[in-house]
């Protein structure tokens, strides 16, 4: 298990990409990436989009934000040939984090199993949250699904001593010293969804908070590693990768990602590929667009 953490850079890099995920990965060089999480469309057959709202003559009118369509005929069609390349593109310590949600999550994990192998699988972290509407019908779903597959299951970069902790839930009986020092976090991460008033919020649909998207980029990779997302959406892991000394690669074929990405990333060193063009945020609706 590599678990050696190097010097860090003095600056770490960001480059994004603004064309088709499939493309940019089978002209990627193979064995390149230290570790790679990806949130691509969870397939929901509804278009993603998150509202502002403005006021006109004193009412509230919604306005569509930035997403994208979200249905696909064959879901794991869409996505083989990108988790092929991704598994290609890994280092040999390398790591795959693969976001999802309750509805396609056993269909991703067979093809991810005929990709990586079985051993390879080493978590199913559960990402819940306590936020959004109530069933009346069924249990409320709230959690969302994080596979975890390490390209060669028996070295790959987990530096447990960078674990945060968390507090007990019984602190009375771990007594005052394991109250005091916390827990390391178990594969049920609970965590708030993105504010929808708060600092972090881009206004991207589908985004994913920071606090989640650290915990994977500081366990499961080193200062100077290079990450790669080819679902970008609105950069969560760039910015985690550059606070935390990594070199990232962001990949998505939406103009309204990139708009995001733009005004996210405004006063930050970033080269910016095929993505001429675009304006920073604000950018009204979103496309349907492999990648997205």
């Amino acid at each position: 298990m590599k678990t050696s953490v190097p010097e860090a850079p003095r600056r770490a890099s960001i480059e994004v990409y603004m064309e088709d995920n499939l493309g940019f990965l089978r002209k990627t060089p193979t064995s390149c990436v230290d570790l790679i999480y990806i949130d691509p469309p969870f397939n929901t057959g509804r278009r993603q989009l998150r509202s502002r709202f403005h006021t006109e003559n004193g009412r509230k009118i919604a306005e569509d934000s930035y997403g994208y369509d979200d249905s696909y005929e064959d879901f794991t069609g869409f996505l083989e040939p990108r988790m092929e390349e991704a598994f290609r593109v890994l280092k040999p310590h390398g790591s795959l984090f693969f976001h999802i949600d309750f509805r396609e999550v056993h269909y991703c994990k067979i093809m991810l199993d005929r990709i990586f192998g079985r051993d390879s699988f080493i978590n199913e972290i559960i990402w819940a949250y306590d936020y959004g509407a109530r069933s009346k019908k069924r249990w409320s779903p709230k959690h969302d699904n994080i596979l975890w597959y390490a390209k060669d299951p028996g070295n790959y970069t987990f530096n447990y001593d960078l674990m945060d902790r968390i507090p007990y839930m019984a602190p009375g009986l771990a007594g005052p010293e394991k109250a005091a020092r916390g827990k390391t976090p178990t594969d049920v991460w609970w965590h708030t969804v993105v504010s929808p008033g708060g600092r972090e919020k881009t206004g991207y649909a589908t985004q994913k908070p920071r606090g989640v998207v650290d915990r994977i980029v500081k366990i499961h990779s080193n200062p100077g590693d290079t990450l790669l997302d080819f679902f970008a959406g609105s950069g969560t892991l760039g910015e985690s990768a550059s606070s935390l000394r990594r070199n990232s690669i962001l990949v998505d074929c939406n103009p309204g990602a990139i708009a995001v990405m733009k005004r996210r990333f405004a006063g930050m060193d970033v080269e910016w590929h095929g993505c001429d063009g675009v304006e920073p945020a604000p950018f009204r609706g979103g496309r349907k667009c492999p990648g997205a």
